[in-house]
């Protein structure tokens, strides 16, 4: 059972601050990061593999709605498995999350301090998740606007390198032409990839306690974001893609500040990497966001340590839990690499809304309501085996040991 007893979250965010945490989380540092690594996986067929993955995580997205329409509560995920699927399936939901989104908490706070100061790339990235963590702890409202200014700063020079790339004379329609220069099984991996810069809408999910008005808010506020980010990032890719190139995006280093460089406006990339580390430390601020509140869900059923449920009697948040899931993202964020902590949180999060779809599954009976969900868990599960294979064997043994955890506190708990 869940206790309900002590401060409770506050209801302070509407339609618009939804908005703006889903724009947070998605339009980050995965644009400025993910194109290259999926670009040389796909070559020609970059597109087919960012419109996998927009599919994907349409169907997660609507799946999503309809699930936090119905279950308004912190957690996401693992509330909707624990109510629609029995207890395992929240909590394995719940074990993916928080292991998958920790470790892209550290793979922002890396890109952060790569693009900040590379030489001394681990200490920054520390330091800028000490900083957020105590912005998130003044209360979410504090936490929405910084967001809102972030997006905004993002958005502008997302679109300026837009113009500079398709008004430059080096850019080429055809280099837009679409094929499958790579294989179907390069696409697959590309949209496997490109999901890890579309998979931030959960955070409005699982913020579902501090929505105003959520059976109407979130089902609004989901779609809108998915929908803004999309447009973004197809209008992004074209753009860098008719100035590089499928083999120049996918031997990029930094694809969109080496785009502008080939658009002939060289002074552009220092703004495009200040825009980049801005980025970061937006998803960085939601990713944070997110897993400390599936923590306080799974610490209210006792799936973690219970002291981790306690809320704020002052600022309305779940306290002990930011702090935690603050120290072990600086801890890996002093330690880890960005590339394997990407791959890895794509596995996990994918795992995540394929819990997500088979819930949605058993809302309605009806063959033309089950067909989003349908779709979502197959595509989910698709793009998690198409990865690749030292993401997909670390995500099956992380996820392995949570379900080992979870047998021996059931035995421990039956004696």
């Amino acid at each position: 059972m869940t206790d309900t007893s002590g401060p409770r979250l506050r209801r302070t965010l509407g339609v618009g601050d939804a908005v703006v945490i889903g724009l947070g989380s998605m339009v980050g540092a995965g644009i400025f990061a993910a194109l290259a690594p999926a670009a040389h996986a796909a070559g020609t067929g970059l597109l087919l593999g960012l419109a996998v993955a927009a599919v994907v995580a349409y169907c997660n997205a609507a799946s999503s709605a309809r699930l936090a329409a119905r279950y308004p509560a912190s957690g996401g995920t693992y509330v909707y498995g624990r109510e629609r699927l029995g207890e395992f399936w929240g909590y394995l939901a719940g074990w993916a999350f928080v292991v998958g989104k920790t470790a892209s908490c550290a793979a922002m706070a890396l890109t952060v301090g790569a693009y900040v100061w590379p030489e001394q790339a681990h200490a920054v990235a520390v330091a800028a998740v000490v900083l957020l963590t105590a912005v998130n702890y003044g209360g979410v409202q504090k936490s929405a606007r910084l967001t809102r200014a972030i997006v905004g700063v993002v958005l502008a020079v997302l679109a300026s390198v837009v113009v500079v790339c398709l008004t430059s004379g080096e850019a080429g329609a055809g280099r837009l032409d679409i094929g499958l220069s790579e294989g179907a099984g390069g696409v697959l991996q590309a949209g496997g990839l490109l999901f890890f810069a579309f998979a931030g809408y959960a955070r409005i999910a699982t913020l579902g306690e501090e929505v105003r008005d959520p059976a109407r808010t979130i089902p609004r506020a989901i779609p809108l974001a998915l929908g803004i980010t999309l447009v973004v990032y197809v209008a992004v890719a074209a753009a860098v893609l008719a100035v590089l190139g499928p083999k120049g995006l996918g031997d990029a280093t930094a694809p969109l500040a080496d785009a502008v460089r080939a658009a002939g406006v060289p002074e552009l990339a220092p703004v495009v990497r200040a825009g980049a580390a801005v980025a970061a430390l937006g998803s960085l601020l939601a990713l944070i966001l997110g897993v400390s509140r599936t923590t306080l869900a799974m610490a209210r059923d006792r799936h973690m340590p219970g002291a981790l449920a306690a809320v704020h009697p002052r600022f309305r948040v779940p306290h002990r839990a930011e702090l935690v899931v603050g120290a072990v993202v600086a801890v890996l964020a002093a330690t880890v690499d960005v590339r394997g902590a990407i791959g890895f949180s794509s596995f996990g999060v994918l795992a995540y809304y394929a819990v997500a779809n088979a819930s949605a599954w058993t809302l309605d009976a009806r063959p033309v309501a089950r067909v989003v969900p349908a779709v979502g868990l197959a595509g989910c599960l698709v793009l998690a085996f198409s990865l690749p294979w030292v993401s997909v064997a670390v995500g099956a043994g992380v996820l392995a040991v949570g379900v080992a955890v979870y047998g021996v506190r059931r035995s421990v708990g039956s004696r």
